[in-house]
This record gives C-alpha cells, sequence and structure tokens, in this order.
C-alpha cells in the first residue's frame, strides 16, 4: 500500500491518485485527441475494482451521447477497456 493513500480519513472522501493519458483515434482524415483519466482508488467505491478510466469527450453524440470508460482490478485493464470503448462509437462533435 501507497503511503499516499494513509492521508484519507474516511472511506467515504473517495480519496484517488489521477493518471493522465492521451490517445488519439483515427477517423477518416482526422486525428481526435481523447485524454483519459484513471483513479487510482484508496478505497473502491464497489470494494472489489480500485481502478476507474473516464474519456474527457462523448462519442456517438447524434444518437445517443457516450462517454467512454472502464473499471479495472489494475490500471492496464481499466485503461484498456476505457480505450476500447473510445473505438466503439465515432465522435460526431467539432
Amino acid at each position: 500500500m501507497s503511503d499516499w493513500m494513509f492521508a484519507q480519513e474516511h472511506s467515504s472522501q473517495e480519496l484517488a491518485r489521477l493518471h493522465l493519458f492521451s490517445v488519439k483515434k483515427k477517423q477518416g482524415d482526422r486525428d481526435i485527441e481523447f485524454v483519459i483519466t484513471v483513479r487510482e482508488y484508496a478505497t473502491p467505491p464497489d470494494g472489489s475494482l480500485k481502478y476507474f478510466a473516464k474519456a474527457d469527450k462523448q462519442t456517438n453524440q447524434s444518437a445517443a451521447p457516450y462517454t467512454p470508460s472502464g473499471w479495472g482490478r489494475d490500471l492496464l485493464s481499466a485503461l484498456a477497456e476505457c480505450i476500447r470503448a473510445v473505438n466503439r462509437f465515432p465522435y460526431e462533435g467539432d
């Protein structure tokens, strides 16, 4: 256990370390950059999955807007799940 986790006084505070990543989605002749924030919880909200990844942009905006995200027991699995979700639907923004 890392020492930063001891700063949390109560699990309801949901203390988390943030990890930032950038991924480009190739769509036609455009590169769309998504910034993914992965939260590493000191005390996971559900008790088992410690990492939650969420993209900064939505996809599928015209039909049913979807924010790519993913949970995992480790950073890699949460990040990989989020990247798969980024690629699931087209980006229809700007």
